[in-house]
Parts: C-alpha cells; sequence; structure tokens
C-alpha cells in the first residue's frame, strides 16, 4: 500500500465528516450564508500566505532539481492561481485591500499555520510535505463531492469555488504533492509512518477546525 493511502485510511472517518459539516453542505447547496463565505474567504486568504511558505521551505530543503521544481511551481500555484478565486470573489464581496491587511488571523488558522510551518522547520523533507498533504488533497475530494450535486458547480455565487477546486489545474498540483509524498516515503520504517500519521491525523482535525471557525466566525 502506497504511504498516501495509509495515511487517507488514518484519517478517513475526520475526513468523511467534512462532508456532513453545515459549512461544506452549504456551498453545496448554495444555501451558506454570504457572511460566513465573506469571513472565510479573508481566513483562507490569510492560510494560504503561510501555506506557500511552506512550499518555499520545500524548495529549500529539496535535494535534487525535480523535488526544486515541483515545490517551486506549488508555490506559484498557491500565490497565483488559487489566491485568484479568493481575489475574485474579495471584489465580489467588497473586501478592501484595506481589510485584508489590516485583518489578524483566528486562532485556530495561526495555531494550524504554526503547527505546520514547525514540522516543515524541524522535521524532514517528508514530514514537510505531509503537512500540507491534508489541506490539498481534502479539497479536491470535497469539490468532488459537491460537484455531485446537481447544477452546483454552476451555482451563480459558490459556482466558482467548487469548479476552481475541481480544475485540471489543480488536479495537477495536488497529484504532484501525493506523489512526492509516495516517492519520498517509499521505505519508510514502522516508526517513521507512526510519525506521519500523527502528522496527517493532526493536519485532518485542523482542517475541520478551520470549517468549524469559519462557520462560526470566530475562534
Amino acid at each position: 500500500m502506497k504511504l498516501s493511502e495509509i495515511l487517507y485510511l488514518s484519517a478517513k472517518n475526520i475526513w468523511d465528516s467534512y462532508y456532513e459539516h453545515p459549512f461544506v453542505k452549504g456551498i453545496g447547496t448554495g444555501e451558506l450564508e454570504i457572511e460566513k463565505f465573506k469571513y472565510y474567504m479573508v481566513q483562507d486568504y490569510l492560510y494560504l500566505l503561510e501555506y506557500a511558505k511552506i512550499f518555499a521551505l520545500g524548495v529549500v530543503k529539496a535535494k535534487d532539481e525535480y523535488t526544486m521544481r515541483i515545490f517551486a511551481e506549488l508555490v506559484n500555484s498557491t500565490l497565483n492561481s488559487e489566491t485568484n478565486i479568493h481575489k475574485d470573489y474579495m471584489k465580489r464581496l467588497n473586501i478592501s485591500h484595506e481589510e485584508i491587511a489590516n485583518a489578524k488571523s483566528s486562532l485556530s488558522n495561526t495555531s494550524y499555520t504554526n503547527y505546520m510551518l514547525w514540522v516543515s522547520q524541524n522535521e524532514g523533507l517528508l514530514e514537510l510535505t505531509v503537512t500540507v498533504l491534508s489541506c490539498s488533497w481534502s479539497y479536491k475530494l470535497i469539490a468532488d463531492k459537491i460537484s455531485e450535486i446537481p447544477d452546483s458547480t454552476e451555482h451563480e455565487f459558490y459556482g466558482e469555488w467548487v469548479r476552481g477546486y475541481i480544475s485540471k489545474e489543480y488536479n495537477i498540483a495536488n497529484n504532484n504533492i501525493i506523489n512526492l509524498v509516495d516517492k519520498l516515503g517509499e521505505n519508510c520504517s514502522k516508526e517513521e509512518i507512526e510519525n506521519l500519521k500523527t502528522i496527517f491525523i493532526n493536519c485532518s482535525r485542523y482542517e475541520y477546525m478551520f470549517w468549524d471557525m469559519a462557520y462560526n466566525n470566530n475562534k
């Protein structure tokens, strides 16, 4: 079994709960309150700026040009492709540059990104890659699930969000992360796998906390 499959199974019950979260379900039905989504967009934008730093650390820690290029592409796709979805929504939601500049990360957001950065700085390249896997992969699966709902991809407001995370470009970036985890983890010991599962489960829990934070506009 590939490492990515082992990690997925270790957190499957957490990931399955994402689909039932009222924030996620609200995007799928189109019934999510706009103010909740607005709060989420600001927090997620702040999250992505920290997320990109982890990919940048991957460039620094990589030991070959191929891996360096993967992380460099992930920095680019995060700062340009993914944040462009946010910038489009910010215009529609009348979120000003000043509002973004003055926004503060929630406690859940700060705790999550600090955890990923700590692991990325203090452990190896594989551990670093696993910290970003739960976010990248779960968003793909969540968007895939939502896209099964009739007309969800064409919803006048939330359709753009869904289409962004089921896009070919996002799928390529996500597959690069999964494939890199599997490549770097080919010869892991049982002890190393247990540590990686702990990191993956922790980040998966943080993902749920992020949806909760967004839905409740707090924490």
